[in-house]
């Protein structure tokens, strides 16, 4: 359907919704009999007095239409009002569901709300996408790619689901599998929907694979918790879903709308507040009143209401509010739920006042044990409920160095969790900066959830972590059991993430050589953990955000929260996928197969990352190059390859060791992974990559030294000749030649040169 169909203009609107009089007399009552649609066999009351009399002026926007089903809401399509509320400024309709389909041609595509007085509420609604090939998302706008007629989308919000196999889906979970759901933009009136096969961003179209109906998806908005997924929405028409509508009042904020009193919607006893996202206004009764405030609120007779408005003796109405009062003798509110009355003068002996003290202390004094107590008794339950007896057990059998810390530790090091020591947030929890009671600084895991069945193995990744003593590898100190989610201790990396070196565009950028080591040192710790003694460790979550450097631009591989231990006698695991999009190995997205391999194809997206400073999913690229994995790998196979790396990588290396260095890469992104090296082998190429990198950078060093010598001893030629030409060859004779010294290769010493003006250079 064209969107210009359902264009809603605010011109066309017949009937009122909203206001419906500017004046009333003086002798009309203040209290408006809500409108009722006549003859509707729905029993709705609005909120809203609706004009029937053409000399009535009214407020323009919200229009309906009164059918004998019920009355319906007029927004480019039919659909039907199923409640209004006047307090919280939403309606709540049902209809045509504004949803989306990639392959049915039944598409209602978009419904825009931008001329009309709503939009789609971000707090009611829920963005649900369904089918097993779908990137669905919300288009806020399209840009033209320079002179040419191509245009890139701009996205406001979205999900993505997916299923391998009709086994993996499950009715009633949208989690991603088959179905998924995440919120609704905030000012979001224009719903305007685009579809991208997953599958067509991980692998190449010719490596696609789907039947038409896997490949078939629909996407809509719909009330929070009215739609539960079913395996067979796959196959069928959804029908109608409800869904809430924010409506305000256009005029701009309330002091705007404010200086108009004409066209201004607050009357007396109300007050103007403003819409969250700043489309308009509403207004609300103000305190002591009740009633509509775009008619007139009138006043409550707290005192006909004595469950909620109590007084101790009499009751007096006012204004916008109420007053008690109190008995001769007495003084206070005289409320029940304020202060009271009590005697003016109430005498009070010294020793009254002392046993009242010694009370009081009493009190707060068995409160504190009471409540200490209370938390000591917490602590051991988490303790015990998190595997601290077992995880005690396994440091004395292991002699493993992990420390178990307290909580008031970390709280102390922590300035009890402070959001000024947040040092990063993730996708499995936040990340605090502390610092110990012996001053050693420390980063402190809070993660958002644990599953107690997995426990006995946290336990035992813990364990194994904790021996793993490489310089490249973030060193986990110990945890805390005593909170309700476990919290990890590790020691503190300076210099933040290697994702915010690369992208942060505010940054000088890292030389080739820091890239280069850091790549190195990143291989050869993960590596280290494909290679364990022990367990081998596959990590799982390779990015670039989970590697951290130092001052030193040293690497050091972080957050094992996703990593897996893999017996020493199988080849790999079978898990519910897990990973980042853009780094996930696709073979292990189809088949949930972990292996050592999906850590070699997530590194070599690292490696695309130094060689080209690209983020790894990017809408702002083509659409064709959204995936940088497959958009390199495309570019490298038509020799185009300096389109898209880092200039400064080609000055400092130049396009010969760019060349080798994304032959490696290529090896790391074969889509099966036996095909792919395994990480020692990557180590070791990048180690010679490194070395030959070295000499060349010092090869560079001697050559622009040699010129700058050379330089030298041509300037200085020309002054020993002009002293000549001053001062005559016999004040020349008793000028001593300069010296150079350079150090002798085969004897290691230092060795005077010839005089510059006659001398060889040792280059």
């Amino acid at each position: 359907m064209k969107a210009g169909t359902h264009m809603v203009s605010s011109m066309v609107l017949a009937q009122l919704l909203l206001l419906c009089l500017l004046s009333l007399s003086s002798s009309s009552s203040s209290q408006i009999s809500p409108f009722k649609c006549p003859n509707s066999s729905v029993d709705i009351q609005f909120p809203f007095y609706i004009a029937t009399n053409s000399s009535l002026t009214s407020t323009p926007g919200f229009a309906i239409s009164c059918r004998q089903t019920g009355p319906m809401i007029l927004l480019g399509g039919n659909y039907s009002v199923l409640s209004i509320s006047l307090l919280e400024g939403y309606v709540r309709v049902t209809g045509q569901t504004v949803y989306s389909s990639q392959c049915h041609n039944n598409s209602q595509g978009i419904i825009d709300l931008t001329a009309t007085n709503y939009m789609f509420s971000h707090t009611q609604n829920k963005f649900t996408a369904v089918g097993c090939d779908a990137m669905a998302m919300i288009r806020n706008s399209s840009d033209v790619v320079g002179n040419t007629n191509s245009t890139v989308s701009r996205y406001s919000g979205g999900c993505v689901s997916f299923c391998a196999s009709n086994g993996s889906i499950i009715s009633g979970e949208c989690s991603g599998v088959g179905c998924c759901q995440s919120s609704v933009p905030r000012g979001l009136n224009k719903l305007d929907l685009e579809f991208t096969s997953i599958r067509d961003q991980l692998m190449p179209p010719t490596s696609a694979v789907g039947s038409g109906s896997t490949r078939c998806s629909k996407a809509f908005i719909a009330e929070q918790d009215s739609y539960v997924f079913s395996r067979h929405d796959l196959y069928k028409d959804l029908g109608n879903l409800p869904m809430v509508l924010d409506w305000y009042i256009q005029g701009g904020n309330c002091k705007e709308a404010n200086r108009s009193r004409r066209t201004y919607m607050c009357k007396e006893n109300s007050y103007c507040y403003e819409v969250e996202d700043g489309a308009g206004y509403r207004c609300n009764c103000s305190g002591g009143y009740t009633g509509n405030p775009y008619i007139g609120c009138v006043d409550i007779d707290e005192c006909n209401d004595g469950n909620n408005y109590p007084c101790t003796h009499k009751c007096i109405n006012i204004a916008g509010g109420y007053n008690c009062t109190c008995p001769m003798g007495m003084t206070g509110d005289g409320k029940k739920q304020g202060i009271g009355n009590f005697k003016i003068q109430i005498p009070i002996s010294g020793g009254s006042l002392g046993l009242m003290a010694v009370l009081i202390v009493l009190g707060f004094w068995t409160y504190w044990i009471v409540k200490k107590r209370r938390l000591a008794k917490q602590k051991q339950r988490y303790f015990l409920q998190n595997g601290g007896l077992l995880l005690q057990q396994q440091i004395f059998t292991h002699q493993a160095p992990a420390r178990i810390f307290t909580t008031s530790e970390l709280e102390d090091a922590t300035n009890n969790f402070s959001d000024d020591r947040i040092v990063g947030r993730g996708g499995y929890g936040t990340v605090y900066k502390g610092i110990l009671s012996d001053q050693t600084i420390v980063a402190i895991k809070k993660s958002k959830l644990v599953d107690q069945s997995q426990m006995e193995q946290f336990i035992n990744e813990l364990i194994v972590l904790s021996q793993i003593d490489h310089k490249n590898v973030v060193k986990i100190l110990g945890c805390c059991l005593e909170t309700e989610v476990p919290l990890l201790v590790y020691e503190f990396i300076s210099n933040g993430a290697l994702f915010h070196h690369l992208h942060n565009t505010n940054l000088v950028p890292i030389s080739w050589e820091h890239r280069l080591r850091i790549a190195t040192e990143t291989a050869s710790a993960i590596a280290n953990l494909h290679l364990a003694r022990k367990v081998p460790i596959i990590h799982r979550d390779v990015k670039s955000a989970n590697i951290l450097i130092d001052e030193n631009y040293t690497a050091k591989v972080s957050d094992f929260g996703a990593s897996r231990l893999v017996p020493s006698n199988q080849t790999h695991v079978t898990t519910l996928v897990q990973g980042t999009l853009g780094y996930l190995d696709p073979e292990y997205f189809y088949t949930s197969q972990l292996t050592e391999k999906s850590d070699v194809y997530s590194f070599g997206v690292v490696l695309v990352e130094l060689l080209t400073r690209q983020k790894p999913i990017s809408y702002h690229r083509q659409e064709e190059g959204i995936n940088l994995a497959s958009h390199f790998t495309a570019l490298a196979q038509q020799n185009r390859l300096q389109e898209i790396v880092d200039c400064v990588v080609v000055k400092e290396a130049g396009m010969r060791h760019v060349n080798v260095v994304s032959h490696l890469i290529l090896k790391c992104l074969k889509l099966k992974g036996e095909e792919r090296p395994r990480m020692v082998e990557v180590a070791i190429e990048l180690e010679a990559l490194r070395r030959l990198m070295k000499q060349h950078l010092s090869l560079k060093s001697e050559k622009a030294l040699r010129e700058l010598m050379e330089q030298q001893s041509a300037e200085d030629c020309q002054e020993m000749q002009l002293l000549q030409e001053e001062s005559g060859q016999e004040k020349m004779s008793n000028i001593e030649p300069l010296k150079l010294y350079h150090r002798d290769s085969a004897s290691d010493k230092c060795m005077e040169s010839s005089p510059l003006l006659s001398m060889d250079l040792p280059w």
